[in-house]
């Protein structure tokens, strides 16, 4: 078989390829475009992560990761890190009343909400997965598989109300946002994304905003506390 024969053997199959492309529904193309782009937003955004430590050291090992980010130049990709603390004001067992020390001061402790964890900000890539995994004291991080699998980030909605009870996070006001207001999304799968508030719901705080993904509109709900005005 000549040179010339293999050209042509090919040529009908190099041209079917090229007329499936062109006749391809744009709706069908950007689907797997979307599956990819969406399954790399997990470890290329910003997101929290539950790291798994022992009871009691959790401000010790808090701050072992702390060193490790530092120590490895780590900063932009390891960001807070959090030991979810409360404190609370220490009640009379007798009286029921804010207790009190000699100095006449109420007497106040640290509740630690969640033993045993630390949430770290992470944008996960290889490095900082690991460098979280083998810092001194951690024994895990939730969500994962074991045998070096990521884990997978906390959900937005699950996170936001941790960080408002430790006051790292102001509330939002309902007010804040309009219908016709040009956002930008500042955390979450959609980071960085620029779009139009099209709908306002009070009740769970967030609004529906209209992005543009492949030329075509498509409308996410966002919390509140994930919008930014545009200029």
């Amino acid at each position: 078989m000549t040179d010339e024969d293999l050209f042509l053997e090919k040529e009908p199959e190099e041209k079917a390829e090229i007329e499936s492309v062109e006749g391809e529904d744009p709706e069908e193309e950007a689907k797997p475009a979307a599956s990819i782009e969406n399954a790399n937003d997990k470890f290329n955004r910003k997101q929290w992560y539950v790291v798994n430590t022992y009871s009691g050291r959790e401000n010790v090992v808090a701050h072992y990761l702390e060193l490790r980010r530092d120590t490895q130049h780590m900063e932009d990709s390891i960001f807070r890190i959090v030991v979810a603390e409360k404190e609370e004001i220490v009640l009379d067992k007798k009286t029921n009343r804010p207790a009190v020390n000699k100095k006449g001061e109420v007497k106040k402790k640290i509740i630690n909400l969640y033993p045993g964890y630390i949430f770290v900000e992470v944008i996960m890539s290889d490095e900082a997965w690991y460098v979280i995994r083998n810092t001194q004291g951690v024994t895990g991080l939730v969500g994962s598989s074991g045998a070096g699998t990521k884990p997978f980030p906390i959900p937005h909605e699950d996170m936001m109300p941790i960080l408002k009870k430790m006051n790292l996070i102001e509330a939002v006001s309902k007010g804040a946002f309009a219908i016709g207001d040009k956002i930008t999304i500042v955390d979450g799968a959609f980071a960085d994304e620029e779009g139009e508030i099209t709908s306002i719901d009070t009740t769970n705080s967030q609004a529906g905003v209209t992005l543009i993904f492949f030329g075509r509109p498509t409308k996410v709900d966002v919390p509140f506390s994930s919008l930014q005005k545009g200029n």
